[in-house]
């Protein structure tokens, strides 16, 4: 319930503050004054988006406050501890506004997101004005509508899984055939490259190990000259290194005789003897094996070529090639093994299918019996509201696509709220037969009967006298009257005979304070009820006879009796 409202800097509202009570609590005011700025103020605390232009003229900033009482709403409190704020029997909301762009909400002191905000106004309050017209003529909103009046929620959510889990196993499965047409068209190409790779038959590396065996063969002459020079020089020649070695082996042991301090030891000696040795046999062996192959030579070309080519249309490198021939060879696997699992997800698609169609029906089922209910609730609420001759129907229109499934987010069903008028009349939908008094008349019908089973504690009207008058006003108000003995209702009105029910009433006004409008809310007592009754009466010119019919009015509201069922004493 919502106890107090703080606005300051917001619009033309310099600063209030309200106090709500419970039950019906009416607010009334001439025409500009502004009471709507109070219903754009809560709605900024259930998560509006807010503009610089709500800013009060010269503030920098608009602030917006509520307190609630949520002693009594366990499941808003559970929703409020589970995203992580304080927990408290009050909640309190806080919007602020600034120019300075940095727009922030608090919800008990803790910073909040605009979702967090929509998330407890769904079992927090309900605004019931133009916005609330446009989603019931909206054919897309009656099904749930419906699934809230008749506690379908359980049931639609267990469809919604299945469903979800169908949606998935035909994504995949589209998404499957798609791939397999886009592979299979490609699979003549990936066939040929495979072939012309598994042709050639690369190996890693192979184009380097071939470039340096050609670059031996064309320089096979220089090879043969400067390895045949270097064996000379080390062995072949009279004056070789291996002559003059010996001889310094000689000059060496010569001298360790007279002085035996030389520590060149003979066995180093040997093995540069033999290390030389072995150096000029290798040189040898080497030139044997040099030799100039014109037709290896071609060959070494020709298969560079290949593997060029190769490179050139797969990456420019050998490995390039070679990962794309496993890619290919992957690619084909797929298109092989594709058909396989589509066999495997339709089997499952029509498991779950079947599933489905059994939870649609009974969804359906649950919603037929909650329509009949919903259709005599509804018409009792209407004919009570002057329209005796009225019908309200919920028309299930089931979708027969030839082509698709009927299956939809929401189930099987295809539903819209009908209504015939007048006696003799066709019914059609909502928005091609209702005038404005006839739908404020339906909308409350719903709202009454909707909040018997409703979740949310408050519940704000504005505008539900929007074309109503004399005696239907007056039934308007015992309905209000109603709805208020199970929840708090916030009424904005023109009318008298509905003011005259309120349990609570406030005025609005408006007045220019040093060039500046200023907009300020008092509660009346009864004498000053009676004066804003009598005002909504008779307009400018109030009369004593006015104001007889005003304490009539209060009189017999007063007198309304209403059982705790529905009908509560007041």
């Amino acid at each position: 319930m919502l106890n107090e409202l703080s606005i300051k800097n917001f619009a033309i509202i310099d600063e209030l503050h309200l106090s709500f009570s419970e039950g019906l609590n009416v607010i009334s005011g001439e025409t500009g004054a502004g009471k709507s700025i109070i219903v754009g103020a809560v709605s900024l605390l259930l998560g509006d988006r807010a503009t610089t232009e709500m800013i009060r003229s010269q503030a920098d900033a608009a602030t917006v406050e509520a307190v609630f009482d949520i002693s009594d709403n366990k499941p808003l409190q559970a929703r409020v501890a589970a995203m992580g704020f304080p927990e408290s029997d009050e909640l309190i909301i806080r919007r602020v506004i600034s120019h300075a762009g940095k727009n922030k909400a608090f919800i008990n002191g803790q910073a909040a997101t605009l979702m967090n905000l929509s998330a407890v106004s769904e079992l927090l309050i309900n605004i019931c004005g133009q916005h609330e017209h446009q989603v019931i003529l909206n054919a897309e909103n009656h099904i749930d509508i419906l699934d809230e009046f008749g506690d379908c929620m359980v049931q639609r959510t267990e469809y919604e899984e299945i469903y979800n889990r169908y949606q998935q196993t035909k994504s995949e499965i589209d998404r499957l055939r798609s791939l397999s047409r886009s592979r299979e068209e490609k699979a003549d190409l990936y066939k040929f490259q495979l072939k012309e790779i598994q042709d050639i038959h690369p190996h890693p590396a192979e184009d380097i190990t071939l470039a340096d065996e050609k670059k031996v063969l064309v320089n096979a002459q220089r090879l043969t000259d400067y390895a045949h020079r270097a064996f000379d020089l080390l062995y072949g020649d009279q004056d070789s290194a291996m002559v003059k070695l010996k001889e310094v082996g000689n000059q060496i042991r010569e001298i360790k005789k007279i002085d035996a301090s030389l520590n060149i030891a003979d066995a180093d000696m040997e093995s540069s003897v033999i290390a030389l040795q072995e150096a000029a046999l290798t040189l040898r062996d080497y030139m044997k094996n040099i030799y100039f192959d014109e037709s290896r030579l071609a060959a070494i070309d020709d298969r560079l070529e290949l593997l060029n080519r190769l490179k050139r249309k797969h990456g420019g490198t050998l490995e390039a090639v070679l990962n794309r021939k496993q890619e290919i060879e992957e690619s084909l696997k797929t298109v092989f093994s594709l058909e396989e699992e589509l066999e495997r997800l339709n089997r499952e698609q029509d498991k779950i299918k079947e599933h489905l169609k059994q939870s649609a029906d009974k969804l359906s089922q649950k919603r037929q019996g909650a329509a009949k209910r919903l259709e005599d609730a509804v018409d009792r609420e209407i004919r009570a509201l002057n329209m005796p001759h009225a019908s309200f129907y919920v028309n299930f229109r089931k979708s027969l696509d030839e082509v698709s499934e009927s299956f939809g987010p929401k189930g099987i069903d295809d539903i819209e709220f009908y209504l015939s008028a007048n006696k003799g009349e066709e019914a059609r939908s909502l928005n091609k037969v209702a005038s404005g008094g006839e739908l404020s008349r339906i909308i409350l019908a719903l709202k009454n009967v909707l909040s018997r089973t409703g979740s949310v504690s408050s519940i704000v009207f504005d505008e539900v006298d929007n074309g109503i008058g004399g005696a239907v006003a007056e039934i308007v108000g015992r309905k209000l009257k109603e709805v208020s003995a199970n929840h708090q209702v916030i009424c904005i009105t023109h009318l008298p005979q509905i003011a005259c029910f309120g349990e609570k009433h406030l005025h609005v006004s408006k007045k220019v304070v040093k060039g500046r409008t200023i907009t300020s809310v008092n509660e009346l007592d009864e004498d000053r009820q009676i004066e804003e009754i009598s005002r909504m009466l008779g307009g400018v010119h109030v009369t004593e006879t006015t104001r007889e019919h005003a304490r009539e009015m209060l009189n017999n509201s007063r007198s309304y009796q209403l059982n705790k069922t529905g009908e509560r004493r007041c």
